[in-house]
């Protein structure tokens, strides 16, 4: 998967939910919340003022690492 500003959050949880903790460790702690799940990368970030750059190159290093 390669995740962009326009990926929602919720279909980046489905193809792993490995993920979880790079969002948790970011700051979006409502994974769970029926918002996020159809929220996209960049519009969770702006609601939790997240440098939203820095979380697509985390999850997409963690899917590259996945192989």
């Amino acid at each position: 998967m390669i995740v962009t500003k326009d990926t929602i959050i919720g279909d980046i949880v489905m193809a792993d939910d490995g993920v979880a903790p790079i969002f948790m460790y970011a700051g979006l702690h409502c994974l769970g919340c029926a918002l996020a799940s159809g929220e996209t990368v960049e519009e969770a970030c702006a609601v939790h003022g997240l440098d939203c750059d820095e979380l697509i190159e985390e999850l997409n290093n963690y899917f590259q690492s996945k192989g």
